[in-house]
């Protein structure tokens, strides 16, 4: 009898086990792997920031008085600060506003019309846009907008003066050293028109244009 229930037993256990085997199996589970993190700036361009420049102004003095005119052309040098805020609109596009004030050692004497005239600026400055284009830690830019310069001829031992508006376009590049040192090498052209002064009765008209090369740092927060 004994041996009649255990040769049922095993009947049993291996007929379960052919159906077990016929049933469907779940899939095994796929291996995993860790993914790939996606690639990211080193650098935020969003934020102020303020620095200082140095560089080299070059331009010219269209001097004009009795029908007669002649040009002066000038250079020295230029340095000051900057100041502005940049927002990242995409990882690669960069929109700001920046303001910028400079003092000019430019000065050129010559004659017009027989007239010793002295023509010079002290300082100027720039109300810009700007619009950039991001390489993670570089950037270059083009930039526009409002002009302001001081302007002075002298003759005869008498000085008139003007503050002068015009426009200025420009362009730049910039690399960011640090997460908050950004250096950069930036050019611009500003144009104010004529200008007319008054020279102890003697009229002068005076159509100023200069080029400014400039290298500065500022420090970005």
């Amino acid at each position: 009898m004994n041996r009649l229930a255990l040769a049922g037993f095993a009947l049993t256990a291996s007929a379960a086990g052919a159906l077990a085997a016929d049933l469907p199996q779940s899939p095994a589970p796929a291996p995993a792997y860790d993914a790939v993190p996606a690639g990211q700036q080193s650098i935020d361009w969003t934020g102020f920031y303020v620095g200082t420049q140095l560089g080299w102004a070059f331009g010219n003095f269209d001097n004009s008085t009795g029908g007669a005119s002649s040009s002066f052309s000038n250079n020295g040098v230029g340095g000051g600060a900057y100041a502005g805020y940049n927002f990242q609109v995409t990882p690669n596009v960069v929109v700001g506003l920046e303001s910028d004030f400079s003092l000019t050692d430019l000065e050129k004497s010559g004659t017009v019309n027989g007239l010793s005239l002295k023509s010079s600026s002290d300082w100027n400055a720039n109300f810009r846009g700007r619009l950039g284009y991001a390489f993670d830690r570089y950037m270059i830019y083009g930039a526009g907008g409002l002009a302001i310069a001081d302007l002075e001829a002298t003759a005869n031992g008498v000085s008139d003066s003007k503050t002068a508006l015009g426009w200025t376009l420009g362009a730049g590049a910039e690399a960011a050293i640090t997460q908050n040192v950004v250096a950069r090498f930036d050019y611009s052209y500003q144009d104010f028109g004529d200008q007319d002064f008054n020279l102890g009765g003697t009229g002068v008209s005076t159509e100023f244009n200069d080029h400014q090369v400039r290298a500065g740092i500022a420090y970005k927060f």
